[in-house]
């Protein structure tokens, strides 16, 4: 996270080195898994590009041409460096950069409330440094209103003006971890700029490295359409995981009807159920817009009802783990749960928010014998307890009293989990229904 964290001057004299331009073209200030890819398309395109985060120990990772997110391989960060990319923790290289664009975390506190420390921090990182024509982006997901009325005030105390000494402008992040078909480049960008003149320069400078922007009337357009898009599918996601709820009780095979009503060649996005939402946009961003419409008085209800189904679905996956071993004659307290995949979604490593955690919580409390089998966690703990990982899947699907089958890795071979578990809950509905599965 950005905050007031001072540079440490043996970190700041490794930045310093002589290899480094006198100006860059782009300062991205924050490298994870929105900042990377970013600072990965504007290498790639040419633009001299420094990234700039206080954690030492990643800056070091990356500069030794190591990655630490999915879809970058170590031999992507080496390229990256080939092309000039270099990683630091010296704030002062936003005062030799034509661009700076601000891509660190905006997560929920304690009270499930937007958490901005990240982004204040990063814009007085900025204004303390901040030149006269230089563009300022904010890339992190947040409510309508923050660039124009928290950022910006943050940045022009540096004594320069928005719209007239710098441009200000918003374009909303739009990274999917481990989709293969779209990356950086061919998915559109939306720019919204304080000023006419500061969207079209976001967007010159965006369409350098993506094939397509699109530019909006302002700010708060901007940071609306990802809230929007990140809403829609909340609140479809909690849809059909209700109607999970319901038709199971009712005997009606759910994944049968959704897969009936994609047919539709019009009016129908096929959403499918799950055991909870993860990552950090759907579980986090709608709170987001749901903070902002209470500040004008009422909730926004579709949201709130949202959180509520989808945060009651790993209770629900309990209760159905319960009820398939209690059908069994067995107890959870006592039998050998196995969960396959613990990661947020299948095919990444990431475990932001995974619903994982808040069933192995519940599932501890019952006194499950817990175990994981996943390819990309190679450690795993819930409340700081490690949970124990098996290397022998099909010996652990014979052991175990049940497994849960939670993100469907391309690495697990679906025919064993089918064929050799006692009991399998599917909560992804890719196995076939059978008198020892049961899809969610």
């Amino acid at each position: 996270m950005f905050d007031e964290a001072t540079v440490s001057e043996s970190a700041a004299e490794a930045r310093s080195a002589s290899h480094q331009p006198d100006r860059w073209d782009l300062a991205v200030i924050g490298l994870g898994y929105v900042g990377l890819p970013l600072a990965q398309a504007a290498a790639a395109a040419g633009l001299r590009v420094v990234g700039l985060d206080l954690q030492q120990s990643l800056v070091d990772r990356l500069n030794a041409g190591r990655s630490h997110v999915d879809d970058l391989s170590d031999q992507d960060i080496a390229a990256m460096l080939g092309q000039g990319f270099a990683a630091t923790t010296d704030e002062t290289v936003i005062s030799r950069s034509s661009a700076a664009v601000i891509c660190v975390p905006t997560p929920l506190d304690d009270d499930n409330r937007p958490d901005l420390g990240a982004v204040t921090g990063a814009g007085r990182t900025i204004s303390r440094n901040l030149r006269p024509g230089t563009l300022v982006v904010l890339e992190s997901t947040t409510w309508p209103g923050t660039t124009e009325e928290v950022l910006r005030p943050i940045l022009e105390a540096s004594g320069l003006v928005a719209g007239r000494d710098f441009n200000l402008a918003y374009s909303p992040e739009r990274i999917d971890p481990g989709n293969p078909t779209y990356g950086f480049r061919n998915t559109p960008k939306v720019v919204g700029g304080l000023t006419p003149d500061c969207r079209d320069r976001a967007a010159g400078f965006y369409s350098r490295m993506v094939e397509r922007v699109v530019p909006v009337n302002g700010l708060a357009e901007a940071e609306m359409a990802k809230l929007l898009e990140n809403t829609y599918r909340h609140v479809n996601i909690a849809l059909v995981n209700e109607m999970a709820m319901f038709c199971d009780e009712l005997g009606i095979d759910l994944w049968e009807a959704i897969g009936a009503a994609a047919t539709k060649p019009f009016g129908f996005q096929a959403f499918r159920p799950g055991p909870g939402v993860g990552g950090h946009c759907i579980p986090v961003d709608p709170n987001y817009l749901s903070h902002r419409v209470r500040r004008l008085g009422y909730p926004f209800r579709f949201v709130e009802l949202a959180q509520e189904v989808n945060e009651r679905m790993p209770a629900y996956v309990v209760a159905r783990i319960t009820r398939m071993l209690n059908n069994r004659s067995r107890a959870v307290n006592g039998s050998g749960i196995l969960l396959l995949g613990v990661t947020y979604k299948a095919d990444i490593a990431d475990e932001r928010e995974t619903p994982a955690l808040p069933l192995a919580r519940r599932l501890r409390t019952l006194g499950a014998n817990l175990s994981y089998a996943d390819p990309y966690v190679i450690e795993w703990k819930v409340a700081g307890t490690p949970v124990p990982r098996v290397t022998d899947l099909g010996q652990a699907l014979a052991e175990a009293d049940i497994a849960v089958l939670l993100q469907p890795h391309t690495a697990f071979d679906l025919g064993e989990i089918q064929n050799k578990a006692q009991l399998v809950l599917d909560t992804r509905g890719v196995l076939a229904d059978s008198d020892t599965v049961e899809r969610l």
